[in-house]
């Protein structure tokens, strides 16, 4: 007998690079990626330098690395009050509409069998 796997609710945002904030002008620099039924929750980045470099060649490519590391470890649940919170909690807290540099996309749901080959190519199809 088979047994059939089952399908899990997610929602993922992409996270954008907005150098200026005004224009509403962005780059795809990263994805995060949660299913609360599982407790799970994934962020992961990837700098194109020269990509972004044609895209805003003031670009602080060091200092919006750091904030999409933190961004990442505030996902993985690092120590402190919002690394603490539970993986839903760190999403909402993540993807709130902010006015900034680092950014997200409204949250899209899915459902998927497996969490990370959906996260993997949401990332190729949305980032790479």
């Amino acid at each position: 007998m088979q047994l059939m796997q089952e399908n899990h609710l997610f929602e993922y945002a992409v996270m954008r690079y907005l150098p200026r904030v005004e224009r509403e002008e962005f780059v795809n620099v990263g994805l995060v990626m949660m299913c609360k039924r599982r407790r799970w929750i994934r962020a992961k980045f990837l700098l194109d330098e020269r990509r972004l470099q044609a895209f805003a060649p003031d670009a602080d490519i060091d200092a919006l690395r750091v904030q999409l590391e933190s961004f990442c470890r505030i996902a993985g649940g690092c120590s402190g009050a919002i690394g603490e919170l539970d993986p839903h909690e760190r999403f909402r807290w993540l993807t709130a509409v902010r006015s900034s540099c680092l950014s997200t996309s409204r949250p899209h749901p899915g459902l998927t069998d497996d969490l990370d080959a959906t996260f993997e190519r949401l990332f190729a199809e949305m980032v790479e």
